[in-house]
């Protein structure tokens, strides 16, 4: 049997996934609700997103929110050791090397985003051998790609 991919879900998925039920982030998430991916998150990554939500999706989605992470299975992955926060920090923004030195830790095989500006740099994927970096339609495109 082959392993489940291990997805890490930046906090930007999470919240497009709140707001939008027909998107890619959507998708992932019910994926990971069905056993064919695994969810990984920090703590920070869920407070981020749960703060943007409130923001910006308002309050009634807060609930929906948790029913997605509840349903999708979510495990959280402890934060980032200080050691790979250091070894990550000069090649990404400062706001987001929490995400990628857990992605990593946490032995991810990919980190879902929507953050291109900060996560799909030349650097970074030259710097992350052996985590993808894409966005939740990058991702379900590769995955079907190889469910064939």
């Amino acid at each position: 049997m082959t392993a489940v991919p291990r997805v890490f879900l930046d906090a930007s998925v999470l919240i497009a996934a709140t707001a939008s039920r027909k998107g890619a982030s959507s998708v992932v998430l019910a994926l990971c609700g069905r056993g064919l991916l695994q969810a990984l998150a920090t703590q920070q990554v869920l407070r981020e997103a749960e703060r943007n939500i409130e923001l910006k999706v308002g309050d009634d989605a807060l609930l929906r929110f948790y029913q997605d992470i509840a349903e999708a299975g979510l495990s959280l992955v402890d934060p980032a050791s200080p050691e790979a926060m250091n070894k990550y920090s000069a090649i990404i923004h400062p706001k987001d090397v929490h995400v990628l030195a857990a992605a990593i830790d946490g032995k991810a095989a990919f980190l879902l985003t929507l953050d291109r500006k900060h996560f799909m740099t030349p650097v970074l994927r030259r710097a992350t051998p052996g985590l993808e970096i894409l966005t939740p339609g990058e991702f379900l495109n590769h995955w079907v790609e190889h469910q064939s």
